[in-house]
């Protein structure tokens, strides 16, 4: 950038790539690791352990959590602030008031970058550190992965134990169905007298005697 005017100097800063935003988000070495590298700034990434240098958080040290590319801040474990509703959320720090303590090493790309112009001793050095710091990722990443497992066993038991809770209450609001005594099995068949058919008997009347045939004798 050759203009010294402060308006496109800000156009640049802001609308400049991504690649060179993610340069420029670094920060000075401790004085230990300047003469050991030889190097006064490096970017930072996450990982790092890192020392506030000015503000409300000053001497405050911890990881760095997140690195934002695109605001060109990062944000430290343990730094917060509260929101309006209550709810806490990272705070977002300039790297320029940070100070770096020490590196993570674990990518080689970084690790290629730091040894150039080095002697074979700190190199040898540098190997080592990042051999140790592997180790205790991947101790921590075990460690997680146990605890997540944990956790959802538990949730898993929570779950099935409000299940059998729930059953058994809808076990008990169902209303008991009435005991109807039971039907004796060898009931007496009641037998009904068969009536008897009566015949009927039909007397015949005597012959009745006609007046007419009495005046004829």
């Amino acid at each position: 950038m050759k203009s010294t005017k402060p308006r496109k100097q800000r156009k640049n800063l802001f609308n400049a790539p991504l690649h060179k935003k993610r340069k420029w988000i670094a920060a000075h070495l401790e004085e230990k690791l300047l003469l050991k590298y030889d190097k006064r700034a490096v970017p930072v990434i996450k990982g790092d352990t890192v020392k506030v240098m000015r503000g409300n958080f000053k001497g405050h040290e911890d990881k760095v959590a997140e690195v934002n590319v695109k605001d060109r801040t990062i944000e430290i474990e343990g730094i917060t602030m509260t929101k309006a509703k209550g709810d806490k959320i990272a705070r977002p720090i300039h790297p320029s008031n940070v100070m770096i303590t020490k590196l993570n090493l674990t990518d080689k790309w970084r690790r290629k970058k730091l040894e150039r112009s080095l002697s074979e001793e700190t190199k040898k050095e540098i190997e080592k550190e990042a051999e140790q710091q592997i180790k205790e990722v991947e101790a921590e990443q075990k460690t997680k992965e146990e605890e997540q497992k944990i956790l959802e066993e538990a949730k898993e038991e929570t779950e099935k134990a409000e299940e059998s809770e729930e059953k058994e209450k809808e076990i008990e609001k169902k209303p008991t169905p009435k005991t109807k005594p039971k039907k004796e099995e060898t009931k007496k068949k009641i037998t009904t007298p068969k009536k008897q058919t009566e015949k009927k008997t039909t007397k015949k009347a005597p012959a009745k005697t006609t007046k007419k045939k009495e005046e004829n004798k």
